[in-house]
């Protein structure tokens, strides 16, 4: 049996976490033989979100500094699978596709899988400015790695662990997202970004549109500069025609 290691970073989260934890599909996991533990990163919560992640039977690990990457770096090294997913505590990823995507992971011989959120039947689940934002930031992505992602920002991954060991990751906030999957690309891992559903959030929006996006557009650029420019990531259009792919099409929606 292969070991998964679901990793999610969690800041103030403890309202979320029930339902979050409750649509992962532990049983099917199982089934597909895949030994599922869940990593809950508290980074400096004020509300009890490592006590209800515990109660929850997720492993829990503090990282008392706060940043999304800086929880990631924790998270990504306390991790004990074979296979790291990841996505938000926040209700918007759909943890019930993982399954699907890991058979894509294995089917397509893929080390790094990311997602695209930014497809037609998703766009009520993303606020308008965050929605023109992750477009701006995705075409920059592609316009300076030549990467063809169209999610430069997803925060919904599956990858082999020991990519993380060759990645050269420095972001601690939100960059931390594109840089991963540039990272990626420029380590020569084979690379595929897959469409999944995006829900609405629950509770508080935490991300700060324009100071976020600024300082995730001046990473991009001073990443282009101190590294070559990568080979392109691949998409499900890119497979050979007839490989053993499960379908999807917007993977995650009823």
């Amino acid at each position: 049996m292969s070991s998964l290691s679901i990793v999610m970073p969690a800041f103030n989260e403890a309202s979320n976490l029930p339902s979050v934890i409750a649509t992962i599909p532990v049983a099917e996991l199982a089934e597909d033989g895949w030994d599922t533990e869940v990593v809950i990163v508290d980074n400096a919560s004020t509300d009890g979100t490592g006590e209800v992640a515990r109660s929850l039977g997720a492993r829990v690990v503090l990282q008392p500094e706060r940043g999304y990457g800086n929880a990631y770096h924790a998270g990504f090294e306390a991790a004990n699978g074979d296979v790291i997913a990841t996505g938000d505590a926040d209700r918007t990823y759909p943890f019930d596709a993982l399954p699907v995507l890991l058979r894509i992971l294995v089917a397509a011989n893929v080390e790094f899988l990311t997602t695209n959120r930014l497809t037609r039947g998703n766009r009520d689940a993303m606020q308008p400015m965050h929605s023109v934002g992750n477009h701006v930031l995705s075409v920059v992505s592609r316009t300076l790695f030549h990467n063809g992602l169209h999610d430069s920002q997803s925060g919904m991954w599956v990858f082999r662990h020991y990519v993380w060991q060759r990645l050269d990751v420095r972001s601690t906030g939100m960059a931390f997202s594109q840089e991963i999957k540039n990272a990626a690309t420029l380590a020569g891992c084979r690379c595929l970004e897959v469409p999944i559903e995006y829900r609405e959030r629950g509770g508080e929006v935490k991300l700060h549109a324009f100071h976020d996006g600024m300082a995730n557009l001046w990473q991009l650029l001073a990443h282009r500069f101190r590294q070559t420019v990568p080979r392109r990531m691949s998409t499900v259009d890119d497979l050979a025609e007839g490989a053993p792919v499960p379908s999807t099409r917007r993977l995650g929606a009823a």
